[in-house]
């Protein structure tokens, strides 16, 4: 009787000892793939690659008298036809480079383009009236360093119409007629060539 007391209980032990070892590779296997999954590098989501960059023609005024003169400039390309012309127009309202003469007012902001076949309907804030110099040179320095500027720079565009806040304007200053697209007039540009960016 006693022998099969001894041997009950080394059974016993040995389910225990089975038992323990499954748990014990049970726990493991979880602690492991835990550790496994925090540790693991994850791949970033993979992004769009940028579009590059590429040299535009801005055209701002001359440095004495009337008409406009080219300079280059490295911008960002964007993907979309509008955000590309919308980040050229930005560049003229930041102002040359070199020692031309700005045609847009420091505050001026781009607030969207749109296409309407060959026509972009570039949108801007009130600042651009608002803050404008006064006279005919002013107004047309302004409007044609715009729409030079884009229909250069996107030969599909072939003419510009301005709105302010959303709606089309007649004009800027009462000196020309802005109630239809603009085409571009490529001859007040003055041929002189434009002085290198921060140079004199």
């Amino acid at each position: 009787m006693g022998g099969t007391v001894k041997k009950r209980i080394s059974n016993a032990k040995g389910i225990v000892l089975l038992a323990f070892l499954v748990f014990a590779v049970v726990v493991g296997a979880l602690v492991f793939r835990k550790y496994d999954t925090a540790t693991r590098a994850v791949e970033p989501a993979a992004k769009g690659e940028p579009a590059g960059s590429a040299v535009v023609t801005l055209f701002f005024a001359a440095q004495e008298g009337e008409g406009l003169v080219r300079e280059g400039r490295e911008v960002e390309i964007e993907e979309a036809v509008e955000e590309r012309v919308e980040s050229v127009v930005d560049e003229l309202v930041i102002g040359p480079l070199g020692s031309l003469a700005p045609t847009l007012p420091s505050n001026t902001r781009v607030l969207g383009v749109r296409l309407k076949g060959e026509v972009a309907q570039i949108d801007f804030g009130r600042e651009l009236t608002e803050s404008l110099p006064s006279g005919s040179s002013a107004e047309m320095a302004a409007v044609y360093s715009v729409v030079d500027t884009v229909v250069a720079n996107f030969p599909q565009i072939k003419a510009v119409q301005f709105l302010i806040e959303g709606a089309p304007v007649a004009e800027l200053k009462g000196h020309l007629d802005l109630s239809n697209p603009i085409v571009p007039d490529f001859t007040l540009e003055k041929k002189e060539p434009a002085p290198a960016p921060g140079k004199k």
